[in-house]
């Protein structure tokens, strides 16, 4: 039996984020085009010799991007939105490939949001019948890179034609079939000169294989494989699936492809079932997903081995891939420079080199029947045991609580209707309020002073003390502007997840654990590896000092349970449903805590509460009643004058209407800028009676909206949505602007707002 190693991706951000501050060094004009490519160009190679040093056989290229990966494919087949023409007439094709991603003055950005059920965010491609063509074969520049400068044959990797196509926009179902019909052959182009370069293996990622397809739907891929590998028959291609189990897996693994790669992390119980019952075909390679590419925790080896011997002894496979159940861009680089953490977390985890280590030995033990090192079996089994037995995990008061939760826990005292004009009596706020999202600028000095205090060149009271002048700046600025409900801006915190969980047990942080949330945007997710108590009040203090310099309404401002959860590694030895709890019982003492300071309005982030859905929707059911759960119980337990705001960004909120609603806030912020005729298109369908804030211009483009733009957001939103439920905020949090460009956005979105205003006094007049 022939055994290979390899993985679907590797993280191309670098150790220390090498690539971020290359992006970003371009961006701001300190890199020429050719300076860029110089060293973007040293980084992919040296991510492939990295790779190739651990031992790894099959090392993929086109995992590496500039931006975006859907991005990518979008400019490589010229779709490329009408908006940009001008543009890339005058300017090179990189600089109209960043305006796509990040927009400029004069058009906006392309749409992004979140890459099937992970918290990385992509560019969506968006169709408009445009002439398509290979305008370049970046892959095969790629290939011939590694083959010609480190003589090795690498594994090419994009993403496959029916995910690509399932993931764009701009088409319907009568352009549809043009669509897949102008791309297949754009596809077999790059293919087949990838095959006339030497490439062995090209791996085709369809990651929309794993969702809820219908016998048409499954037709229509059975029938794009037929043509692309009767395009380029020579083609030996790997069709890579990953998140969940393969759909239709009888007609699906007959499709005239050289091997399959099946998610045996996340779709292992279906996909061994299928396995049982369908066998596997004889005449190709099975990729075996086996080790986690999601999560950070070091696989247990020996059941590793027993899994990978049982799938062996169902499909019968000649040939094998042992590789990671999807890229590992969704997990550190390595743990080697995490020097801080407890040594029994430490041994416990696996980030994307060590995840390669445990491929390769998986690998060498299936090819040999022994293990390369001696007591490597062992040795894991230790560490998982030591973690298990740590009295982080085992803290009986949290346990205690978790166990007393009662079905009143989730209700408020009236329901929303009452609670509306009750609220509307004691906050007396104006028609169509303005608002901003949470976060504020952090300047290079809010950095500066933060990075002092944290190697303790600074005292507790100096760096407080900072942070308190510039809340107090801030709070003079908004209103100037003239917002009506203010914010403290969030100076003294790094990340709206990490903040809450330096405050709370059972939570640990790396030093340079980082991972890309979208564009150079990097995170460093925190581990929730114990049982999670609340201790004391953690936003109590910055929001009471500002809400004492203002006459206006300050809010509190929280991050949800479930966006914790899923912003965070998450330790596997409970149900995720059980950490939420634990999360959502600390954050009601938070929100008891805020109320009882004076604060009225306390908004609680959930952004990411769609991601965590299955990607089936017959699945969705289970999680969202637990997960919209564990939002109530953080935030039931207040009084019916105090209000519940709550935020989401970036996700398809079309068919996600009704489990908004049952969240009871009594007002969400949505992302509106970039996709607002499909949620208004959705409105119109599904009415929302709850307070609703539209994000009204995009956070995530550098460009400063005119008042038009947003006015005429506003005033289409009213088609849909009646005055009393309606707030005016950004789309996101403005954490990461600049502070001019923020200052002049604002003022023009509370300008907005005083027309809307002024537009809707003269017809109540008239």
């Amino acid at each position: 039996m022939n055994v290979v190693s390899t993985v679907v991706g590797y993280p191309y951000i670098g150790e220390n984020r090498e690539w971020k501050r290359i992006v970003e060094g371009f961006w701001k004009k300190e890199l020429t085009e050719q300076q860029f490519e110089q060293q973007m160009k040293a980084i992919r190679l040296e991510h492939i010799q990295r790779q190739q040093a651990l031992g790894l056989d099959l090392i993929p290229i086109g995992d590496f991007t500039y931006y975006d990966r859907m991005l990518d494919l979008a400019m490589m087949f010229n779709i490329i939105p009408n908006r940009y023409n001008n543009l890339l007439e005058k300017e090179s094709a990189l600089t109209c490939y960043y305006a796509m991603a990040r927009g400029t003055e004069q058009a906006v950005a392309c749409e992004m949001t979140k890459w099937f059920n992970t918290n990385y965010h992509y560019i969506v491609p968006e169709y408009e019948g445009q002439h398509l063509y290979v305008t370049e074969n970046r892959l095969l520049a790629y290939f011939l890179e590694a083959k010609e400068e480190l003589g090795l044959l690498t594994k090419p990797t994009l993403i496959g034609p029916y995910t690509f196509v399932d993931l764009s926009k701009g088409y319907d179902e009568k352009t549809r079939a043009a669509f897949i019909l102008a791309l297949i052959p754009l596809y077999a182009q790059v293919l087949k000169e990838l095959v006339d370069a030497g490439a062995e293996w090209i791996q085709l990622e369809e990651p929309s294989l794993t969702k809820s397809l219908s016998s048409k739907e499954a037709r229509l891929v059975e029938e794009i494989y037929k043509q692309l590998t009767e395009a380029v028959p020579e083609a030996n291609i790997m069709l890579q699936t990953y998140f969940e189990a393969l759909t239709n897996y009888e007609n699906l693994i007959q499709l005239p492809v050289a091997g399959i790669g099946l998610d045996f992390v996340h779709g292992k119980k279906e996909n061994l079932e299928a396995l049982r019952k369908s066998g596997f075909p004889k005449d190709k390679v099975l990729n075996i997903g086996i080790v986690n590419g999601r999560d950070i925790w070091s696989a247990n080896l020996a059941e590793v081995a027993s899994d990978v011997q049982a799938i062996l002894n169902l499909s019968n496979a000649n040939d094998l891939w042992v590789s990671s159940s999807c890229s590992l861009q969704h997990v550190p680089v390595t743990t080697a420079n995490e020097r801080k953490l407890d040594s029994v977390l430490l041994n416990a985890l696996s980030f994307a080199d060590e995840k390669i280590n445990e491929i390769v030995h998986v690998a060498h033990f299936l090819s040999t029947q022994h293990w390369a090192k001696e007591g490597i079996v062992s040795e894991s089994m230790e560490c998982i045991r030591a973690l298990a037995t740590h009295p982080v995990r085992n803290n009986a008061r949290v346990n205690d609580l978790v166990k007393s939760i009662s079905n009143q826990d989730f209700v408020r005292l009236e329901s929303f209707e009452e609670r509306r004009e009750i609220q509307k009596t004691a906050l007396g706020l104006p028609d169509f309020p303005t608002t901003t999202i949470g976060s504020f600028p952090q300047s290079p000095a809010v950095k500066k002073t933060r990075a002092a205090w944290r190697k303790n060149e600074l005292t507790n009271e100096e760096y407080a003390a900072f942070i308190k002048e510039e809340t107090a700046r801030w709070i003079a600025i908004q209103e100037e502007i003239g917002l009506d409900v203010l914010v403290h801006g969030e100076f003294e915190r790094t990340d709206m997840v990490e903040y809450f969980g330096e405050q709370l047990t059972g939570f640990a942080f790396t030093e340079k654990a980082w991972v890309v949330s979208y564009g150079s945007r990097c995170v460093k997710p925190p581990i929730i590896y114990g049982d999670v108590e609340w201790s004391e009040a953690m936003t109590v203090k910055e929001v009471v000092d500002a809400q004492s310099l203002t006459s206006k309404y300050v809010k509190g401002m929280l991050t949800g349970p479930v966006t914790i959860l899923n912003w965070s590694f998450v330790r596997n030895d409970i149900p995720r449903e059980a950490v939420a709890n634990q999360i959502a019982l600390a954050l009601r003492k938070e929100v008891e805590a805020l109320e009882q300071a004076g604060i009225q309005i306390i908004q609680v982030d959930e952004p990411a509460l769609r991601e965590g859905l299955p990607l089936r929707r017959e699945d969705w059911s289970t999680y969202l009643e637990w997960a919209v759960n564990a939002f109530k119980l953080a935030t039931s337990s207040v009084k019916n004058e105090t209000q519940i705001h709550t935020h989401m960004c970036y996700c398809e909120f079309n068919d996600f209407l009704d489990p908004i609603r049952a969240l009871d806030a009594d007002v969400i912020s949505l992302e509106t800028s970039r996709s607002h005729g499909e949620l208004i298109a959705s409105l119109k369908e599904n009415p929302y009676e709850l307070g609703i804030g539209l994000g009204v211009y995009d956070i995530h483009s550098p460009r400063i909206p005119q008042v038009e733009e947003m006015e005429t957001i506003l005033k289409e939103s009213l088609e849909v949505l009646s005055k009393e439920q309606f707030w005016v905020n950004p789309d996101c949090g403005l954490k990461t602007r600049q502070e001019s460009e923020t200052i002049a956005a604002l003022k023009r979105m509370v300008q907005a707002a005083k027309l809307l205003r002024d537009s809707s006094r003269k017809t109540l007049v008239n």
